[in-house]
């Protein structure tokens, strides 16, 4: 069984640059969630909340996930106040619990919270696979977005742990 986890796709990241295929980026991760449900893999989504004046601060318009998302009954949401999903949440207790063959991860930024959560995942000992077409960031200074996920797709495969990070397509799922 694998298990997705969608990091930070809240309505709150689509104030300020624009995010790099975002439509698309929501499309797949919805598609790719309902093939997972429906072979028996399980959905984290993770939601970063934010102080009380940001734009994530919780149940602000902007701490809400995407209408793309579709969250069902049997999934779980985690909320998070670092750049880190594991760090101070239940994440990787709830992980251990699962027993996941895989665990997958999608969502933004791709160069923040995505790739913290990529990190210990895969130092905690996961089977880590990052969806290649699943996860968004914006252009930065001296970077474009295009630039910073191929950057980070090859920095992944890098990472020295029990397992080698896995790049793959939503549609190789």
């Amino acid at each position: 069984m694998d298990v997705l986890i969608v990091v930070d796709m809240q309505k709150a990241l689509m104030i300020g640059n624009e995010k790099c295929d975002i439509d698309q980026v929501l499309k797949r991760i919805e598609r790719l969630s309902d093939r997972l449900r429906r072979r028996g893999g399980r959905i984290v989504y993770i939601q970063h909340a934010g102080p009380q004046e940001s734009d994530f601060a919780p149940q602000s318009p902007g701490w809400v996930l995407f209408d793309a998302l579709k969250p069902a009954e049997q999934d779980l949401t985690i909320h998070k106040r670092f750049n880190d999903a594991f760090f101070r949440t239940s994440l990787e207790a709830d992980l251990r619990d699962m027993a996941p063959e895989r665990v997958l991860i999608a969502g933004w930024a791709t160069d923040f919270c995505v790739d913290a959560t990529v990190r210990t995942a895969a130092a905690l000992g996961f089977r880590t696979a990052v969806v290649a077409d699943c996860h968004t960031v914006s252009d930065r200074p001296g970077l474009s977005a295009q630039e910073i996920i191929e950057y980070h797709h090859w920095k992944w495969q890098q990472i020295i742990s029990p397992h080698p990070v896995e790049i793959i397509a939503e549609i190789r799922i």
